[in-house]
C-alpha cells in the first residue's frame, strides 16, 4: 500500500512539474523574432511574432499615430513609439501593456534612441526642436528648443549615432544639429548650415555619413561624423538635371532611404525615379526609372534587392529593384494604400502594409510569393524589434 502511495504521489510530482516547465515556457518567451504594427485609425498597436507570423497582442490608448515611428530598448523588450500628437509610449511587448506614456510637445514626427540605450529623443514640429529623455523612466534629460526669428523650427531627419549623439535637421533654419551627449546629460551642440528646407535623412551602417534632402534645393547635403569637426558639403548637385518637376504628392520621410550594399539609393523628390550613388565619393552611379514617385525604398538585410512602395493615387503598387542592375526586376499590385514595407532580420520575408485591406502580407524576399496575411486596422508602420541592434533605425 505505502508502495502504491509513493507511486502515486511521485506521478503527481512529475505532472505538476511538467506542466509548471510548460506554462513558464508559454509565459517566458525570447524577444527577437517580436516586432509592432501600428493601427494608425485606431490609435493601437499589434504585437506579432515573425517567426510563427501571428498577432500575439493588441495595445490600446497609444494617441495619433499618424505617421508614427517604433525604436527599441537594446533587450528588445520595449518598444518606444513615437505619435504625431506628441505622444512618447513605452511599450512592453512580453507583457502587453504600457509601461509609460507622455505627452512631451503638440506636434512631432519620428525619434531616436541612443547607442548604449539610456536616452530617447523626439523631433518635433511644434514648439520645434527636439527633447531628449530617460529611457526607463521617460523623466527629461534635455530640452533643446530651436527657432528661427522668435518661431519655432520643425526637427526632421532625427538619426542615432555612434559615441551617445543624436543628429537631426530643421526646416526653417535649414541646419544640421549634432547633439552629443558622450559626457553627461548636458548636451554638447554643434550647429552647420545644410541648405534649403531639409525633409529627411539617412545615416550610413557604420554612423559614418548623415545624408539630408533639400526640398528647396537641386542637390543634397552630407556630413562626415568621424571628422574632428563635421562640416556639411552638398553632394549629387544638379540631380535634377533642368528636369520639369513633377507635382509632389507626398515627399519620403522617416528613413525612407537606404544602403544597399556600398551604394545609396534615394528615392527622388518630384520624380520618377531612384537615384543611385556611390557610399563614401556620393558619385552618382546610375538612375532606375519607377513607376511612379517614391516613398520608401527599402533595402533587403544583404542590400541585393530594394523594395519601392509609391505616392498617392498610385500606391497600391510595389516594385522590386537589382541593385546590381539598377533595373525593376518585379513588379505587382499589392492592394490599395501600400504604406511600408519590412524585412525580418535575415532578409528571407518582407512584411508590407496595405492600409485599405486592413492587411499585413508576407512575401518571400526571393520567390515573391505571398506567404500569409494578418489582419490589421488600418495598418501603417511596420517595426521589428531586430532594429534595436541597427545605426539610424
Amino acid at each position: 500500500m505505502m508502495r502504491l502511495l509513493r507511486l502515486s504521489f511521485l506521478l503527481f510530482l512529475a505532472t505538476s512539474l511538467k506542466l509548471a516547465v510548460l506554462a513558464v515556457a508559454d509565459t517566458n518567451r525570447g524577444t527577437g523574432d517580436l516586432g509592432l504594427i501600428i493601427e494608425r485609425e485606431t490609435g493601437s498597436v499589434l504585437i506579432f511574432s515573425s517567426q510563427e507570423r501571428r498577432v500575439l497582442n493588441r495595445v490600446e490608448g497609444l494617441g495619433d499615430l499618424s505617421h508614427a515611428s517604433v525604436v527599441f530598448s537594446p533587450d528588445q523588450r520595449f518598444g518606444y513609439v513615437f505619435g504625431r500628437d506628441g505622444g512618447l509610449t513605452k511599450v512592453d511587448l512580453l507583457d502587453a501593456r504600457i509601461e509609460k506614456r507622455i505627452v512631451q510637445a503638440g506636434n512631432s514626427i519620428g525619434g531616436a534612441i541612443s547607442d548604449d540605450g539610456a536616452l530617447v529623443a523626439v523631433a518635433n514640429y511644434e514648439p520645434g526642436g527636439i527633447r531628449v529623455f530617460d529611457a526607463r523612466s521617460l523623466d527629461e534629460v534635455a530640452n533643446i528648443p530651436a527657432a528661427k526669428e522668435g518661431k519655432g523650427s520643425k526637427a526632421l531627419g532625427l538619426e542615432d549615432v555612434p559615441g551617445r549623439k543624436f543628429v537631426f535637421s530643421l526646416w526653417e533654419t535649414g541646419e544640421t544639429w549634432i547633439a552629443d551627449f558622450s559626457t553627461g546629460n548636458v548636451p554638447i551642440i554643434t550647429k552647420m548650415q545644410s541648405g534649403d528646407r531639409p525633409y529627411d535623412a539617412l545615416v550610413t551602417p557604420d554612423g559614418r555619413y548623415y545624408i539630408a534632402g533639400l526640398f528647396g534645393e537641386d542637390r543634397l547635403a552630407a556630413i562626415d561624423l568621424w571628422q574632428a569637426s563635421p562640416v556639411s558639403k552638398p553632394i549629387l548637385e544638379g540631380y535634377r538635371r533642368g528636369a520639369k518637376e513633377l507635382p509632389v504628392y507626398k515627399m519620403p520621410h522617416l528613413e525612407g532611404w537606404a544602403v544597399a550594399g556600398s551604394r545609396i539609393v534615394l528615392p527622388a523628390v518630384g520624380s520618377h525615379e531612384l537615384l543611385w550613388a556611390d557610399v563614401g565619393t556620393f558619385a552618382e552611379i546610375g538612375r532606375t526609372p519607377v513607376h511612379s514617385q517614391p516613398v520608401f525604398a527599402v533595402a533587403r538585410p544583404d542590400g541585393r534587392q530594394v523594395w519601392v512602395n509609391f505616392a498617392h493615387p498610385d500606391n497600391d503598387v510595389l516594385q522590386v529593384v537589382d541593385s546590381q542592375t539598377l533595373q525593376v526586376v518585379k513588379e505587382w499590385k499589392a492592394g490599395p494604400a501600400v504604406l511600408h514595407i519590412e524585412f525580418t532580420p535575415r532578409g528571407n520575408e518582407a512584411w508590407v502594409s496595405v492600409r485599405d485591406l486592413n492587411k499585413v502580407q508576407i512575401y518571400d524576399a526571393h520567390t515573391f510569393e505571398k506567404k500569409a496575411e494578418l489582419d490589421a486596422k488600418s495598418p501603417s508602420g511596420i517595426f521589428m524589434s531586430a532594429r534595436a541592434h541597427r545605426t539610424g533605425f
